[in-house]
């Protein structure tokens, strides 16, 4: 009789207990839980745009600067053979400050943990394939993207990247089941014509006598866009299918998951791009390119390190994206951005041929239609769950 006595005081010690600390959003309404939930998507949301912005207007002006610094015979220096210098570097630099996020990693909150959720070892082992599958795709991109930049017309070889936003579009279909609508549609169509007339100009092409043959830069653009494509698609069912269904995430999708796959990918993809930068030789002409750097060796360093942060502010805003709406809807933004881009590249290099033109123009406010039909969408989604509450 005491025993159960004291079973039923501890039992409902932890009722009032549970009373007294509810878990988030249990004390009000599904109406006003489900209002805040969406506040704190679109905040999550809004600001992963802006990362993607900064990073792509960062990553373009420091490159302009980095390739403007350098020597303007440059590629005369060397034969046809060695044309292929700094692809590896700039490979690495897209993927080696991965550490800088790890403290982030840390600081950001836990979501209680699932104890019903499977965290089976095939589940570990499943994650780390996609780590690692998805590692060598981000290294193979960043080696084509570099190298596709320095041997090819800039000009064609982004013309032919538009069709990057295509394969998304149709590996998304595949792979993550994504269900178009008109709207969706219609902002795809938007952002190709957007891309096409907001290239930023590129102060790193080749001479024409140094151009490869057509076929082969078609082949590193088409290359580099199916790798970047595929790798949107694979993390967007990564975070669906596994990282989501983790005990230590609990069925939750947190700014957290985002921090671990790039964390994870990054080192995959930096320890992929080191090899091919010790095995190439590239490596012993680092210290040839930071004498030849006209501002001097302490700003050749700090445009790298710089580049390096840049780019992974890109990639998180980027996977934030993925994570929150879809891999489709990230390669949106990235495109759209290049107008605005362009923008800044035109105030802050003084290229002859370079003006922010009337298309340019057209483009930068047709990145308010084309951004815009896709907002619809995801409005008309939030939407549609508030009124499936009544």
């Amino acid at each position: 009789m005491e025993m159960s006595k004291a079973s039923k005081q501890t039992a409902r010690h932890e009722e009032s207990e549970h009373v007294q600390n509810p878990e988030p959003y249990q004390s009000l309404s599904p109406r006003r839980s489900l209002k805040l939930k969406q506040k704190k998507w679109w905040i999550f949301v809004s600001l992963c745009i802006f990362l993607v912005l900064l990073g792509d207007s960062l990553v373009m002006l420091l490159l302009n600067f980095f390739y403007v610094q350098m020597e303007q015979d440059f590629h005369e220096i060397y034969d046809q053979d060695l044309q292929y210098k700094g692809t590896w570097t700039q490979a690495l630099i897209q993927n080696a400050a991965f550490p800088i996020l790890i403290p982030l990693f840390f600081i950001f909150p836990k979501p209680k943990q699932n104890l019903e959720t499977n965290n089976t070892r095939f589940l570990t082992l499943r994650l780390f394939f996609l780590y690692l599958s998805l590692g060598v795709l981000v290294a193979a991109h960043s080696k084509l993207f570099a190298l596709g930049k320095l041997v090819s017309n800039y000009g064609i070889f982004m013309l032919i990247s538009t069709t990057q936003l295509i394969f998304t579009a149709i590996l998304t279909a595949i792979i993550n089941r994504l269900k178009f609508t008109r709207w969706i549609i219609i902002s795809i169509l938007l952002t190709i014509v957007i891309y096409v007339l907001g290239i930023p100009k590129f102060g790193g092409q080749p001479h024409e006598g140094e151009e490869y043959g057509y076929n082969i830069q078609a082949w590193l653009a088409f290359s580099a866009t199916i790798a970047f494509s595929l790798s949107l698609c694979l993390i967007q069912l990564g975070f669906e299918k596994l990282l989501v269904k983790t005990k230590r995430y609990g069925n939750k999708k947190v700014f957290r998951m985002v921090l671990e796959m790039q964390i994870c990918v990054s080192f995959v993809a930096s320890i992929i791009c080191l090899v091919g930068l010790f095995a190439s030789g590239e490596y012993k002409e680092l210290k040839g390119d930071s004498k030849r750097f006209k501002k001097g060796e302490a700003y050749y360093v700090l445009s790298l390190v710089g580049l390096a942060l840049s780019w992974q502010v890109w990639a998180v805003g980027l996977i934030g994206l993925v994570l929150y709406v879809s891999g489709l809807f990230g390669d949106v933004v990235h495109m759209c951005t290049s107008p605005l881009v362009a923008l800044f590249v035109v105030l802050a290099f003084d290229f002859m041929d370079d003006v922010f033109s009337w298309p340019r123009i057209g483009a930068l406010l047709g990145t308010t239609l084309a951004l815009g039909s896709y907002f619809y969408t995801l409005h008309k989604r939030n939407k549609k769950k508030m009124s499936e509450l009544n």
